[in-house]
């Protein structure tokens, strides 16, 4: 079984990394093969999930924090449903992107094989590479146009200050070595009281960062500014889900601190509301979506705090399949009308039925509309903060309610209104169009769509018996509290009463939170600013020092090799000289030597009366 989980891994890594290879060459074939890989995957998550045991691999990596695989319970829900979106919007591209495809496909593939490795991490080393694979493909995803230099600035914000965040997974990773209690996720809870505070906030920093909560969340607004299946597949079952997901995988160290608990709570719960007032206020479609992404994955981040583990990992798969049908439809409706503006979309949804339908329902289940699914996995999680604060239930059933209205205000506009024809060409007069509209949706971007408002409408199983408590078994987490009847009812009944109350009176836009509550300037003063003059800085030091120094060092290697020949000239003049004169004394000791015996008898006569007469002067 441990070859299913290396295959989960790298089948999306090789198919990603030969189409980003091969490039345009393989333009035709790239959604064909991506959506062929993208099913392997899901086929591939599916075996491991329902695999007997717990499907496992190590290998060294570093000293008590080995690379490790593992498809655990909570791993076994949440990486099919990864698998099952991928798939969807992978085929919904192969309609949609036209240009680039062989590297676009590639991207999203290898940003597949980076998300599952961080699904299956069962230690901090192998979670930071999922991480941080995870965090550079999204940077190039969400900057795909990079000929377009607001969409690549908008990949650099998003980038850096999810990079920002990360930084806690390094501070967790050195505190719990110091800790004592290894790299491993399972052990974190162990550390030494100290320590594991300092691993809680490490953590805790690096998954709010993910998951796009305050303070961190107006990096999800920039993240709009990608192609339309990145934003599906990034704010349904990937790079924001895995925020929630790792802080879900993370409770018992929360639970262990206290405090980290509380904050996550409270921090999920206040995102709800802030983030839902956000949604609110924005007159861009995928704007409202984004920032309502945010809101809902606050509920994951309050589920995590209140150990409502079950009811946090129905309310991720529902919200998944939900977002992703919504963000597909706003991009289905973005191609054909060249617009996201709510203002342009005014009766979209007659014009194109199928869509118009699936957007209905994606829209209602996240405004918890009975019996759709986002209505029940609500209320579990709200059932964990009722036990914890009568408060944190409060302000996070005024999320629920801003839930209902700000879907609504999105619901209502793409259905009332005019369709197509004159009173379509009449609106269009009264804003600008984005781009040039194809004005058609073809069955590759509609079908995923229907899939996916299937599972909008039915996960809410997840957190209702029997199933509900079947998955909390399954997880092996303690049991929860679950929401009564009344509890249930009243949800429901608040949703269909602000939904009436949009559509009586429009849903109020507070202009304090259209610029999603000043976020930006402090996102560059605090964070992009900072790092681009650090990189400035460092760019100089580069050019001015490191670039000097090796200039300088090179020069001097140019002069030593110029002296070097100078010298090597003299020492071959030297050697010629010498092997001359040695030819020279050869060539005179040569000449006595004739064979001749009376040469030799004089020789020695000569030579004994040179002795001779050096002797008469000695003496």
């Amino acid at each position: 079984m441990s070859a299913v989980l290396w295959l989960l891994v790298l089948v999306p890594a090789a198919a990603g990394a030969v189409l980003c290879t091969v490039g345009r060459r393989a333009d035709r074939l790239a959604p064909w093969l991506s959506v062929a890989t993208a099913s392997a995957v899901l086929v591939l998550a599916a075996v491991a999930g329902l695999a007997t045991g717990v499907p496992r691999v190590e290998v060294a990596f570093v000293a008590d924090g080995p690379f490790g695989l593992a498809v655990d319970p909570l791993a076994a829900v949440v990486a099919p449903t990864v698998g099952a979106v991928t798939l969807l919007v992978l085929l919904f591209a192969a309609g949609d992107i036209t240009a680039d495809r062989a590297r676009f496909h590639g991207l999203m593939l290898l940003f597949t094989a980076a998300v599952m490795v961080t699904v299956a991490a069962t230690s901090l080393p192998t979670l930071l590479v999922g991480w941080e694979v995870m965090g550079a493909t999204s940077y190039a995803l969400i900057g795909f146009w990079w000929r377009d230099d607001d969409r690549v600035s908008a990949g650099a914000t998003a980038f850096l200050t999810t990079r920002a965040a990360d930084l806690g997974l390094y501070l967790a990773a050195g505190a719990a070595l110091a800790g004592g209690a290894g790299l491993g996720l399972a052990e974190l809870p162990a550390a030494s009281p100290g320590w594991r505070d300092v691993v809680a906030a490490g953590v805790l920093v690096a998954a709010l960062g993910k998951a796009a909560q305050l303070p961190f969340s107006f990096w999800l607004s920039r993240a709009m500014a990608g192609p339309s299946p990145v934003s599906a597949l990034l704010h349904s079952a990937a790079m924001v889900a895995m925020g929630g997901y790792l802080l879900l995988r993370s409770a018992p160290l929360l639970a262990a601190t206290g405090w980290a608990a509380t904050t996550a709570s409270w921090v999920g719960a206040i995102t709800a509301v802030l983030l839902g007032a956000v949604a609110l206020a924005q007159r861009d479609l995928k704007q409202l979506l984004a920032a309502s992404t945010s809101a809902q994955l606050g509920f994951v981040v309050l589920a995590a705090g209140t150990s409502a583990v079950a009811g946090g990992t129905a309310h991720l798969v529902a919200h998944a399949a939900t977002k992703a049908v919504l963000f597909l439809a706003a991009g289905a409706w973005l191609s054909a009308l060249g617009t996201k503006q709510l203002a342009g979309l005014r009766g979209a949804a007659r014009q194109w039925p199928v869509v118009g339908v699936a957007f209905g329902v994606g829209a209602l289940a996240l405004a918890g509309v009975v019996p759709l699914s986002l209505w029940a996995t609500k209320d579990a999680v709200l059932a964990g903060a009722r036990e914890q604060s009568t408060a944190l239930y409060v302000v996070a059933l005024a999320g629920a309610a801003l839930s209902a209205a700000y879907a609504g205000k999105a619901l209502l506009v793409v259905w009332r209104g005019v369709g197509g024809g004159p009173g379509r060409r009449a609106v269009e007069q009264e804003w600008d169009s984005e781009e040039r509209g194809s004005r058609r949706v073809g069955w590759l971007e509609q079908a995923p769509l229907v899939v996916l408002a299937a599972g909008a409408a039915v996960l809410g199983v997840l957190a209702l018996p029997p199933v509900g408590d079947a998955l909390q078994r399954g997880l092996g987490v303690p049991a929860e509290p679950s929401a009564g009847p009344a509890e249930l009812a009243l949800s429901a009944v608040l949703a269909l009463v602000v939904l009436a109350a949009v559509a009586r009176w429009r849903a109020p836009e507070p202009a304090w939170a259209l610029d999603w509550l000043k976020l930006e300037p402090l996102t560059d003063a605090v964070v992009v600013r900072p790092v681009l003059a650090l990189a400035e800085s460092l760019a100089r030091f580069d050019d001015h020092v490191l670039d000097a120094g090796v200039t300088r060092v090179a020069r001097g290697g140019l002069a030593l090799g110029r002296l070097a020949g100078r010298t090597d000239v003299a020492v071959d003049a030297a050697v010629a000289a010498v092997a001359a004169g040695t030819r020279r004394l050869g060539s005179l000791a040569r000449r006595p030597q004739t064979g001749q015996l009376h040469q030799y008898y004089l020789q020695t006569l000569a030579v004994l009366a040179a002795g001779a007469v050096l002797l008469l002067v000695v003496t």
